[in-house]
């Protein structure tokens, strides 16, 4: 195996990534690290996206790896709850652009649905092999929402049934579906049909040399940079329902009945007008609850600035109502910060709790408020917290060694096809 196309549609992919755009975040991240550590292998890796905008047809990021841009679907940019409906011309679009260029590949690699189905399609014309991450699933995300929607205006925000119709098709007809949790593994097979042998976990990694513990003078100074207190709160992440920023919020009174002198630092969102609805919104519930005055607001952290804002933290919180996996937490437990983390998704099954992190349901306000409480009462707690988080993520989440363990996956999965093609 020597070629890999690797897809991933929706959001601003690019090798300088804008991350805090409209569906830009982890996912994102996580294709980037991996089709660079890749390239560092040896493999030549095409990272197709699309084209829209301003954007460029190339960024050629080494001699080995390149993001390629594919147009469809107009300029303006589509939310991934949309994209549905431009696939077929993605598909004819990059089938035409790989003769032309005269490409060839050993497997394609995609991400989520939407790249899922066009990678398919892809896979069956070139006659390769197909692995796919979903990333999350519809099934999953359709359920957690249940009680927080009604149905008609679920449809049609996230159009549940044909996402999860078009998911179904890919897990059943892609050689190997590679998830980031244990529990995705279990739905895949519950929900999914899945045969167990067409998949297992790989969880998602993290840059080693970016996120990593200071020493604590360094660290003090580094919260003067970035008017972040020793008993502050970090939450970061993109402005989405999902992730539960509403719920920490109504957290914050059990916690500063606790530690009076804790804060919660925001770093939520883009300059979108989406965005700042949002963070409307949360600012209102912070005002009814009267907890306003004990939050910093501060914009989406650039990537430049994001290990040192991790590192200035006393805690970070995770309160998602859903979460595939939680790379954020990863990256902040590396860096040596606390992380008090939700119930609902992957990482907590694989927490030694209380030891490398604490997790609590964000539905129950006075337990999360509890959880993100201990670590500031109780400083040995914090110090153990510390520094095994941080073994526990540099150990498990690296991604060069994640890298080899999808390229082994991949061999595995061309060899079978390969021989599946003889008997035939």
């Amino acid at each position: 195996m020597k070629s890999i196309l690797m897809i991933s549609l929706h959001g601003y992919v690019g090798a300088n990534a804008e991350l805090g755009k409209p569906d830009t975040g982890g996912q994102v991240v996580y294709v980037l690290e991996l089709a660079e550590r890749f390239s560092r292998l040896g493999k030549r890796v095409d990272l197709v996206t699309r084209q829209f905008e301003d954007q460029p047809e190339y960024d050629n990021v080494n001699e080995n790896y390149s993001v390629w841009r594919i147009p469809f679907g107009g300029k303006k940019f589509i939310r991934k709850e949309d994209m549905h409906d431009h696939l077929k011309k993605f598909v004819t679009n990059t089938l035409a652009a790989i003769k032309k260029e005269n490409k060839k590949y050993d497997v394609v690699y995609s991400h989520y649905w939407d790249a899922g189905w066009a990678g398919q399609k892809i896979a069956e014309e070139l006659g390769i092999c197909h692995v796919h991450t979903p990333h999350s699933l519809g099934w999953w995300k359709q359920h957690s929402m249940g009680s927080d929607m009604e149905e008609k205006e679920m449809e049609k925000t996230y159009r549940f049934k044909e996402r999860i119709r078009k998911e179904y098709f890919v897990y059943q007809m892609c050689n190997f579906v590679i998830a980031t949790t244990l529990p995705q593994v279990e739905l895949l097979v519950q929900q999914y049909d899945m045969l167990p042998k067409n998949c297992s976990m790989i969880p998602p990694g993290i840059d080693e040399n970016r996120f990593y513990p200071v020493p604590s003078k360094e660290k003090d100074k580094i919260r003067l940079k970035y008017d972040i207190n020793p008993t502050d709160i970090l939450a970061l992440g993109r402005m989405a329902h999902n992730k539960g920023y509403d719920l920490l919020i109504n957290a914050l009174p059990t916690v500063f009945a606790l530690c009076p002198e804790a804060r919660l630092v925001a770093c939520i969102g883009g300059d979108s007008k989406q965005d700042q609805e949002g963070i409307e919104k949360l600012k209102q519930v912070a005002t009814e609850i009267g907890v306003m005055d004990k939050i910093k607001w501060n914009n989406y952290i650039e990537d430049k600035d994001l290990a040192n804002v991790y590192r200035s933290a006393s805690i970070f919180a995770m309160p998602s109502r859903y979460e595939p996996f939680g790379m954020v937490a990863i990256e902040a437990m590396a860096c040596g910060t606390p992380s008090v983390i939700t119930v609902h998704g992957g990482l907590c099954d694989l927490i030694d709790f209380g030891n490398q992190a604490l997790f609590a349901d964000p539905h129950r306000p006075v337990e999360f408020g509890a959880m993100m409480a201990m670590p500031l009462l109780y400083p040995n707690l914090r110090n153990e917290m510390s520094v095994e988080g941080a073994r526990f993520a540099r150990r498990n989440f690296g991604w060069t060694g994640i890298a080899k363990r999808m390229l082994s996956i991949f061999a595995s999965s061309i060899n079978q096809q390969t021989m599946e093609s003889n008997i035939y």
